[in-house]
Order: C-alpha cells, then structure tokens, then sequence
C-alpha cells in the first residue's frame, strides 16, 4: 500500500537511504550517491514538508518511498524531450524512489511506478518525467520495462553530487 508519508516514517526512509549507501560502499550495487551529500535525512523531511513524500508500507514497515510532484529540475530544460511543449502543469515528476535493499525483487519498485502513474493520471498529468544516474543500471532496465523513454543524458552536478550523467526519462499515459 502507498500512501502520504508522516512524520514517523522520515526514520525508516532515511534508514532505507542509508542501506542503499552501504551497498553502494561495498560494491554491491551501483546508484551514484553519496552518504551525507544526497539522499539524507533531511530530502525525506523536505519532502514531507512540501506534501509530497510518498511511502510504501508492507507489515508496518516502509519498505519503498519517492517524492512525487510537478516540479522539474532546472536540467530538464536542458534534455530534448519527446514531447517538449507540454504545459507544466501536465507534467508529473517521480524524485528519488527508494527500495529497501532487503526486499529487492519482490516487485516493489514496479508497484511504486504504477502509483505514481495512477496519482499522475488522477491529477490530470498525462506526461511523466523522472531521472537518474546513468551508472544506476539497475532503475534504468527497471523503466525501460516499464515504457519509460531516455530523451537525453544531461551533465551535471546534481543534488550536490559532482559529474553525474543524469538520464532523463519520460513516458506519455
């Protein structure tokens, strides 16, 4: 089940960033961030604060979580998008989704993209963009599965995090 996020629940996204770190640490996977520059504690708390922090819940605990609005980061126009001329107001951007490692492949990434694009399509957004790290080849196969188109790779220093090709995705409803 996803569903607004609280206050209670910034400890358990922030714990889900933290495992990420350490796989990436370790070499077990590959995602491009970096502890204590970006995801931290404070992007869920920013998230909450703006009302968009989303999380999913199995058994009590957060086990996936994104942020979800229409704000587009100021690199999206910078990336030849399939359809350039949408209003903005039409347009639905997926922040940072998370999957607690532990529960990798259990289909919860894919359920969290299907929310996102029923919240998007509720909201009269028919255009949804997202991106990531292009090393991150794990979400990057994961929205091509899902119908989610690369319209361009953008160089940038992204969330405080220098040298990131940052892939922009994005899919028509």
């Amino acid at each position: 089940m996803v569903r607004k996020g609280t206050e209670k629940d910034i400890s358990q996204v922030a714990a889900i960033y933290e495992h990420i770190h350490d796989g990436e640490e370790r070499g077990t996977s590959t995602v491009g961030w970096i502890r204590n520059v970006y995801p931290t504690a404070d992007t869920a708390r920013a998230a909450l604060e703006a009302g968009d922090l989303f999380v999913m819940e199995q058994e009590g605990a957060v086990v996936a979580a994104a942020r979800i609005n229409k704000i587009q980061v100021p690199v999206y126009a910078d990336v030849p998008w399939r359809y350039p001329d949408v209003p903005d107001d039409q347009v639905m951007v997926l922040h940072t989704l998370v999957v607690e490692p532990a529960c990798a492949g259990k289909g919860y990434g894919t359920a969290f993209v299907g929310f996102y694009e029923d919240y998007a399509r509720e909201n009269g957004c028919p255009y949804l963009r997202m991106d990531t790290n292009a090393r991150n080849q794990a979400a990057r196969n994961l929205y091509a599965r899902l119908g989610y188109w690369e319209a361009g790779i953008v160089p940038c220093v992204f969330n405080g995090i220098p040298s990131v090709q940052l892939v922009c995705l994005e899919k028509k409803l």
